[in-house]
């Protein structure tokens, strides 16, 4: 898929740190219970920490107690692109950032979270930036 923002793997490389390089551009995982915005309640949006597009809001956040950000929507459809994910000997679907195509986790279905969608996206905190309500 083409994006809006497409640049050479040599500029994205010199613009994000190796750690946000690896999850990003090569579809990483960073550790569970690390990431800055794995307890996060501050109200705010959810941004690409690739390109800046705005992919969550705050309220959509939850306590899932997985080790990453979790939300039950993305701010709105056209923010995400689902991805079929067969790697690792599992079949998930992977979540990229539809702007630049940045990978940022999976979306589960059907876990018996109490959200409005029956949906988890399980996103890596190194793979977002968070622009507060009250800034």
């Amino acid at each position: 898929m083409p994006y809006e923002i497409d640049k050479p793997d040599e500029q994205w490389r010199a613009e994000l740190t190796p750690a946000e390089y690896q999850v990003l551009r090569q579809a990483g995982t960073e550790p569970a219970f690390v990431g800055e915005y794995t307890d996060t309640t501050t109200e705010g949006v959810y941004s690409c920490r690739a390109c800046g597009a705005e992919l969550f809001r705050s309220d959509t956040k939850f306590a899932s107690h997985c080790g990453w950000p979790s939300f039950y929507d993305a701010r709105d459809s056209d923010a995400v692109e689902l991805v079929p994910d067969t790697s690792h000997g599992m079949t998930r679907t992977e979540v990229r950032c539809a702007r630049c195509g940045s990978h940022l986790g999976h979306v589960f279905e059907g876990e018996g979270y109490p959200t409005p969608t029956d949906q988890r996206y399980c996103i890596n905190s190194i793979s977002l930036r968070l622009l507060s309500d009250d800034a």
